[in-house]
């Protein structure tokens, strides 16, 4: 699934007792000050949408223009994605 600079991959498991959230931030996005500074910016955009997850493992990873997005524009992409994701039927 893929919104804007962001996509996710999912894998449903309804085992899980809470969605499981692993990140794909290579190289090409910067040097390790950006790509943990653009982690925890989705970290915490996720966090805040972690009710709209089912049960399931999720990778999400950004393009290099993901980078350059202030806090409310990343936030917004990965709300977009999210919602792709349960629009989709994405991990039911």
């Amino acid at each position: 699934m893929r919104s804007g600079v962001l996509w996710c991959s999912v894998l449903p498991d309804p085992a899980l007792p809470a969605p499981s959230v692993a990140w794909a931030l290579g190289r090409s996005l910067g040097n390790a000050v950006t790509r943990n500074r653009v982690r925890r910016r989705l970290r915490e955009a996720v966090r805040a949408r972690e009710s709209r997850l089912d049960r399931a493992w999720y990778l999400i990873g950004a393009r290099p223009e993901a980078a350059r997005m202030g806090w409310d524009e990343l936030s917004s992409e990965t709300g977009r994605l999210l919602d792709a994701c349960a629009a989709a039927g994405v991990g039911r």
